[in-house]
């Protein structure tokens, strides 16, 4: 006995040691699981519209896309498949299923294939979480025995739901998806939930070999092995027959994209807001975010049809001439909020031609005419410290220079170029007359402007020094966002309106963590001057003028509407609200290259007037709510006084109390002329030779607009001699000046170097001619008597001749001018 305890001992030293050994070698660097948490994937980051459809997905710059979901959130079905595909035991073994293994070879023997998984859930839980990556494909005893070892570790810790959720949610599915809720998004299109039998028995098939059966590389694969998971579920008794058959049956309806991506440039613009908010640490402690924005996904989609829509139809001219229209940018808006509810950066992200991944929402381009209403709201301000115009203040309409800081004369001219005499602010603003918006620029100062507009949100007019009056046509530049959010200010009652993005942002657990709190009101306009420039820009009458009758600005349902085409055709805008919704529109090309006949009546206006007509279709057609403090006047429609008897155009004007008219108007006269001179009748004149006549006392520089119209002015009726005796003298040169000299540059294309010949007479006229050195270089027939002469170096003698509508012939005096070369 004492030998053989004595041959025992060195051979259970020696099972010892090996067994020592053995374990070392297959335990030693093991991980715990309690460590398991720093094995999870991180978190993708799920960007939503504002009912929770996706619209991006942030994947980690490590691994693919992942969202945890409680398993409670996860369908019972796809539970059920995964468990009948992977571990038809898993609520029965501790965490090893030696039953299960054996099954799992007939299975595979039956099949022909790789059907079902030797290992358990839990023990894939521990290889895919636990083991380091280059140990997880190994095909060797000791990787089982680790495993196997990891997996009744974790059975011991965690509950079997706990361990099923895990599985779930960190299992990889093929196309960089980790985790069930990433493959529904992948595969469908869909939140997890939304699985139904069919769609959760795909995915319960995948992870075997998620490459093999991936729907998107080999539809047939993936629906045989769908049927091979749902026979399986009708095996372990989760389903019946008929379910089966009825699931099979279903037609595979896969996402358009795997990677979907709606409204990348709003998409964009939240990430930065995201990343701004959230480290990358928080992002994995919170197991992901769900970010649920602003945005409206329905009506992005219209937006973005309204956008294709219009640049499909400018593609070709009907002269089969491109309009060389490329891109266009459209911004939705909440007044009340400053949600932004639809933002297109341009017509195609992913079109590098257009240089489509330039958010033209936000780069500053010059905003033409679309500057207007702040230059006329800062007049009607009724504090401004040199004394508020009104909706009737009289404006004229009619050639005017004006003096830039350099010295310079500004000559602007409206689009049509053509004048209109004396117009109300009214008819200016809504018809988007040029002259008058330069005059209100002037009268108001560049720094009101600067001030007002950046008081509005506008971020890109900083220094009012570096401008001139021209900034009134759009001579400075601003993002279409920052705009369309200061006409919010008009929409909303006079408060500056700060747009955002972002509602909500939760984590995994649906925990909120960040939430947009409503933005204090800052009043920023007045109520009554807010209200006044929404009534003018919604008057379809009022802008008859400029845009005609019934035209694309017009809705149907109260909106208040401008337009902006710069002068070089870079820019078109329209940007127009009701009381609830601002929208801005612009269109052009992002390199800056000139259009062909396109302003912003005919290339944004179409796309702004789609989308509203699309978004407001159904809603209540509410009218700007006037403010009370508000009184109603009739003025003169010419020089917005009080009518007189003498006129005859009359108009009702709403008014601030205490800018109201008191003077009547002085514009219109009856006057008495005498049929044989055409001058106002005397005391001797016989009453047969007496005619009642309305006649106008206008400003002098109004006159030659006047006479064009064919208006009988006061002063043609006191000045005016006898037609039998009608001077030479009453035709005279308006430019150019006597003794004028002008550079001639040779680097400049001849045909851009050209100076205006223009001739005015105290009667009417039915052509001018004018010459230049002795030759007749050209002959107006209409007024204004206009003409431009290509500049020539030298020195020249200018003069017009005219026949008047009598017959009589006029010659002006001679006008010298020199025109030098450029050194």
């Amino acid at each position: 006995m004492n030998r053989l305890v004595r041959m025992g001992i060195p051979i259970l030293a020696a099972i010892s040691l090996l067994g020592f050994g053995l374990g070392y070698w297959l335990f030693s660097d093991l991980p715990s699981v309690e460590s398991l948490p720093r094995y999870l994937h991180a978190p993708s980051v799920h960007i939503t519209d504002r009912q929770g459809r996706l619209l991006y997905e942030m994947i980690p710059p490590e691994g693919g896309r992942y969202l945890f979901v409680p398993l409670e959130k996860i369908p019972r079905s796809l539970q059920q498949a995964t468990i009948a595909t992977e571990d038809q035991n898993f609520y029965r073994h501790p965490g090893v299923d030696f039953w299960g293994m054996a099954r799992a070879v007939w299975i595979n023997l039956r099949e022909g294939a790789m059907v079902a998984g030797g290992s358990t859930i839990t023990q894939q839980v521990a290889r895919n979480l636990l083991l380091e990556e280059a140990e997880r494909g190994e095909r060797s005893l000791r990787r089982k025995l680790r495993e196997a070892f990891l997996a009744w570790q974790l059975t011991r810790r965690f509950r079997k739901d706990d361990i099923l959720e895990m599985y779930l949610n960190q299992t990889y599915y093929g196309g960089m998806a980790y985790g069930v809720e990433a493959a529904a998004q992948t595969f469908f299109g869909k939140s997890v939930d939304q699985l139904d039998l069919a769609e959760a028995a795909l995915l319960a098939g995948l992870p075997q070999a998620p490459a093999r059966y991936n729907p998107y590389t080999d539809v047939q694969a993936a629906k045989r092995r769908q049927e091979v998971v749902l026979g399986l579920m009708e095996e372990a008794g989760y389903i019946t027959a008929e379910q089966r058959r009825l699931a099979q049956a279903e037609k595979l309806v896969l996402a358009e994209a795997p990677y979907p991506i709606e409204a990348p440039h709003f998409v964009m613009m939240v990430r930065n807001a995201v990343d701004a908010l959230f480290t990358s640490e928080q992002i994995l402690s919170a197991g992901g975010l769900i970010v649920r924005t602003t945005l409206d996904l329905d009506w992005q989609h219209q937006a973005e049809a309204a956008v294709r829509d219009q640049l499909l139809r400018l593609q070709q001219h009907t002269l089969g001439i491109s309009h060389n229209v490329n891109n266009a940018a459209l911004v939705a808006i909440d007044v009340h909020r400053g949600e932004i509810l639809a933002l297109v950066g341009s017509a195609d992200y992913f079109d590098a031609s257009i240089s489509g991944a330039i958010n033209m929402a936000l780069a500053p381009r010059q905003p033409g005419s679309a500057l207007k209403p702040l230059i006329y709201a800062a007049a009607l301000d009724p504090q401004f410290p040199g004394g508020p115009w009104t909706a009737a203040t009289m404006i004229l309409d009619v050639r005017t220079a004006f003096l830039t800081g350099e010295g310079k004369a500004y000559l602007p001219e409206n689009y049509d170029r053509q004048e209109h005499g004396p117009v109300l602010v009214r008819q200016a603003l809504a018809s988007s007359l040029n002259i008058p918006a330069v005059i209100a620029l002037e009268h108001i100062g560049l720094e009101t402007l600067v001030n007002l507009t950046s008081r509005l949100g506008i971020t890109t007019l900083k220094d009012p020094y570096r401008y001139d009056l021209s900034l009134a046509l759009g001579g400075g530049e601003v993002r279409l966002l920052e705009l369309t959010a200061a006409y919010g200010a008009f929409a909303n009652g006079g408060y500056r309106l700060t747009p955002h993005l972002i509602l909500e942002i939760t984590n995994a657990e649906g925990e909120v963590l960040y939430r947009t709190e409503p933005v204090p009101q800052v009043r920023v306009l007045d109520a009554r001057v807010a209200w006044l420039i929404s009534d003018i820009l919604k008057d379809d009458e009022a802008r008859r003028l400029g845009f005609g009758e019934h035209s694309v600005l017009n809705l149907g349902r109260p909106a208040a509407v401008k337009t902006g085409t710069t002068s070089n055709f870079h820019d078109n805008w329209t940007i127009g609200y009701t009381p609830h919704l601002v929208v801005g529109v612009w269109s052009g090309n992002s390199d800056y290259q000139p259009m062909w006949e396109i302003n912003g009546l005919t290339g944004a206006a179409p796309i702004w007037h789609q989308f509203m007509r699309a978004v407001l279709s159904g809603a209540p057609e509410d009218d700007f709510t006037r403010p009370e403090d508000l009184v109603q006047v009739e003025v003169c429609a010419l020089s917005g006084l009080l009518p007189s008897e003498a006129c005859v155009f009359r108009r009702w004007e709403w008014f601030i109390p205490g800018t109201q008219p008191v003077e009547q108007d002085r514009f219109y006269h009856w006057v008495d002329v005498d049929t044989r001179t055409g001058t106002l009748a005397s005391a001797q004149t016989p009453p047969q030779y007496r005619a009642r006549r309305l006649a106008l006392d206008l400003p002098p520089q109004a006159h030659a607009w006047a006479r064009a119209q064919n208006w009988l002015l006061i002063q043609d009726l006191v000045a005016a001699p006898s037609y039998e005796a009608l001077p030479a003298e009453g035709l005279w040169l308006v430019s150019p000046a006597p003794g004028s000299r002008f550079l001639f540059d040779a680097r400049v294309h001849a045909s851009s170097q050209r100076i205006l010949l223009e001739a005015s007479a105290v009667t009417r006229l039915q052509q001018v001619s004018f010459w230049v050195d002795g030759e007749m270089v050209g002959v107006v027939t209409a007024s204004p008597y206009r003409l431009w002469w290509q500049l020539q170096p030298g020195e020249h003698q200018i003069w017009a001749e005219a026949l008047t509508v009598q017959g009589d012939h006029l010659k002006s005096d001679t006008v010298n001018i020199v025109v030098d070369v450029a050194g």
